[in-house]
């Protein structure tokens, strides 16, 4: 029975390898047993002897800078102590990373911990290939209290944590405040509801400025969605049970892509496509005067916008004013996974690594050097952290809307194993509905549909 599960999850592997071309979060509690199946006993959580230093082989998806710090910190560990030596290998971009370990499972050839992105979590629980993180957490009785509550949500399972989050981040709403000030706008008041957002666009839509550009990204509808309390999935979006029917078709999407269609038709948004980039060129150029971006660009943005315009920053917009207590934000970005095909005493020196990662001026080094919230509250504490808050005071926005954020299954995110592909659909969608080629509400049902394709045909392949 295990030798035919891990024969089809083999060909669900070869499957997703071919399939998969996109960039992307997700995860569920019902795929737990296959992890633990496949997981090695107890056992694996208790530390083992060595005569040397034990190699620790790293796969992370961290390009130019952020692969610069990730260097750094591996370089700090392994002059911190000589039982462990970590070896950071970079694997490409996130799908790419994952792809090539999904052509390495079963083969031996694949590293001792991985970074795999948010929405990929669905897969590494499914695929039976990792030791769930709680295990080692309960061997030692590690204390997990230090740590980001609405980051570690994200990761949790059945109450279980499955991996240790790395790198986080959530989107925010980044706006010109020159620009506000010269159109008779409060820049100290920015918009926070749907319609705030329209009335300022068409206000600041003047001359060579245009009012704003969201980026045609899928994560960004999952956050307006999550935001307003709004489910992706059913199945209390696949957190209490497998999801097999996606709901992107449902009045809160269908109201949201509505509400940006009119803003662009008006010529009060512009649309300049899917990539994040060309909205943060236009938005440093003061093209437009607002932008939705992740947190983790607020350095860039800023640093990009010095010496032109002032930088402000507000929360994610809710639909309207009596929304405020609803929702919140889903936390993106990747984290770390331990296989459970290496030996015993290498899952556990990749866990003393993991720890080192987690301590608050490991935190503070890597949030100051990469603008990634710190997972570790006391890393809030350091005086680096304090002196780069100082410095961009806008991350306060940030801080305050993690945060202000209750746990709740739309805010932990939306989990099923073709997150990457459903993120693709759910950006033709919103493309289809701005450009004109469909109704919001016929895009996104139609993209609605492919996706509940998709999920049931995953999840024919997973062993219940």
């Amino acid at each position: 029975m295990q030798s035919s599960r891990k024969w089809m999850f083999a060909c669900l592997c070869m499957l997703m390898v071919v399939l998969t071309a996109c960039g992307g979060g997700g995860q569920t509690a019902a795929g737990n047993g296959a992890a633990e199946a496949a997981a090695p006993t107890e056992s694996a959580a208790k530390p083992a002897e060595s005569a040397g230093p034990v190699k620790v082989v790293w796969w992370h998806a961290m390009s130019g800078e952020l692969g610069g710090v990730v260097d750094e910190l591996v370089k700090q560990f392994n002059d911190s102590q000589d039982e462990v030596e970590v070896e950071a290998v970079f694997q490409g971009t996130y799908d790419e990373s994952l792809n090539k370990l999904k052509t390495a499972m079963g083969s031996g050839t694949g590293p001792t911990m991985i970074q795999t992105y948010e929405i990929g979590s669905r897969f590494m629980i499914d695929s039976g290939a990792i030791t769930p993180m709680q295990q080692f957490i309960d061997g030692e009785s590690y204390d997990v209290s230090h740590l980001e509550e609405n980051i570690l949500g994200y990761y949790t399972f059945d109450d279980r944590l499955y991996s240790m989050p790395f790198n986080t981040s959530n989107p925010i709403l980044y706006y010109n405040k020159d620009a506000f000030k010269k159109a008779g706008l409060d820049p100290e008041n920015p918009p926070t509801t749907y319609e705030e957002v329209e009335k300022a666009a068409k206000t600041l839509t003047e001359g060579s400025m245009t009012g704003g550009s969201f980026a045609i990204y899928g994560w960004f509808m999952e956050q307006l969605l999550a935001n307003q309390g709004a489910e992706l999935l059913n199945n209390s979006n696949g957190r209490a049970g497998m999801a097999d029917q996606a709901q992107l078709g449902a009045p809160a999407a269908v109201s949201t892509l509505e509400w940006w269609k009119k803003m662009v038709d008006e010529g009060t948004m512009l649309n300049l496509g899917r990539k994040t980039d060309d909205t943060k060129k236009a938005f440093a150029a003061g093209q437009v005067a607002m932008t939705l971006d992740s947190t983790a660009s607020l350095r860039g943005i800023v640093q990009a916008a010095e010496g032109k315009f002032e930088v402000g920053t507000a929360p994610l917009p809710k639909p309207t004013a009596a929304d405020a207590d609803k929702g919140g934000v889903v936390v993106g970005g990747a984290s770390l996974w331990i296989l459970n095909d290496r030996p015993e005493e290498e899952q556990q020196a990749a866990w003393k690594f993991i720890k080192f990662l987690a301590e608050p001026k490991t935190q503070a080094y890597w949030h100051v050097n990469t603008g990634y919230f710190p997972i570790t509250k006391e890393a809030y504490n350091e005086d680096l952290v304090k002196e780069n808050l100082k410095k961009y005071p806008q991350f306060q926005t940030a801080i305050d809307q993690l945060h202000g954020t209750e746990l709740t299954p739309a805010t932990q995110g939306a989990v099923m194993g073709v997150f990457p592909e459903a993120r693709q659909l759910t950006e033709t969608a919103i493309e289809e509905a701005l450009t004109g080629a469909a109704k919001p509400q016929d895009a996104l049902d139609r993209a609605s549909a492919e996706i509940t394709q998709k999920i049931q045909e995953y999840n024919s392949t997973v062993a219940q």
